[in-house]
């Protein structure tokens, strides 16, 4: 049996090779919970406990830990990754495309 099967190479952006639109928006949300789940993880924090230290219900950290963060805002990811002790920087600059910006800029997430 012969599979003509196609291979695309990932952009990077899962979101975006699956066509979802805001795609930036949603990687960013995804390295962010992960983030979160790392933190709880090495906190050795259970969802209970978690959800206490971050202001959530406990269906809520899971439904969180699961992936699902739809209907959680940027602002309120970072708000939860501030409760777990982190430092978050916001750093606002020129588009790195050759200094002539001729579209929109990029949002993306930098780990320290």
């Amino acid at each position: 049996m012969k599979n003509d099967m196609t291979v695309k190479r990932s952009s990077g952006n899962i979101f975006a090779d699956i066509g979802l639109p805001n795609a930036e928006d949603h990687l960013v949300k995804a390295q962010i919970v992960a983030t979160i789940g790392n933190l709880i993880r090495n906190q050795k924090l259970t969802q209970t406990a978690a959800a206490e230290k971050i202001g959530l219900k406990q269906p809520d950290v899971s439904r969180l830990l699961d992936g699902r963060f739809e209907g959680f805002s940027l602002e309120r990811l970072i708000a939860l990754l501030l409760a777990l002790g982190t430092d978050v920087t916001i750093e606002i600059g020129p588009s790195n495309d050759n200094y002539a910006p001729v579209g929109p800029g990029h949002l993306k997430l930098e780990f320290a």
